[in-house]
């Protein structure tokens, strides 16, 4: 899925497979063929064109107030970014996901630290035969 992005015009950003079949069904039952799937519903029930970046905010802290979570705008962001990293997803493409230019500005973003019990060299697969 393309959308626009900060740095460039726009980023391919991956959609788990349940997401893209939630998708495909509302556009098919909203009868959405071309343009935004998310639309604003305007005065007298006619549909708008697109939902501001405003209007998804206030439906998301909406929500969450509903349960009792206070939520910032980035929040959102850093939790996914962060669960994809507990979930062991590559760095790098957490970074592409984010759309981050440098690996080191995702891994400032994480809080990434060098683990000493977890190290990559301790991954290697390599062992000394006893002598």
């Amino acid at each position: 899925m393309l959308v626009p992005g900060k740095g460039s015009p726009h980023h391919s950003v991956p959609m788990p497979a349940w997401a893209k079949a939630a998708l495909d069904r509302w556009t098919a039952s909203a009868a959405i063929r071309e343009g935004r799937m998310f639309r604003a519903i305007v005065q007298r029930g006619e549909i708008g064109e697109s939902l501001t970046a405003q209007a998804v905010y206030l439906i998301v802290r909406g929500y969450a107030q509903q349960i009792g979570v206070e939520i910032a705008p980035h929040d959102l962001r850093r939790t996914f970014a962060k669960l994809a990293h507990r979930g062991r997803s590559p760095l790098e493409q957490i970074q592409l996901s984010l759309g981050h230019e440098s690996i080191l500005t995702t891994e400032r973003y994480l809080g990434v630290r060098q683990s000493l019990t977890d190290a990559p060299c301790d991954r290697l697969g390599i062992q000394m035969e006893d002598a």
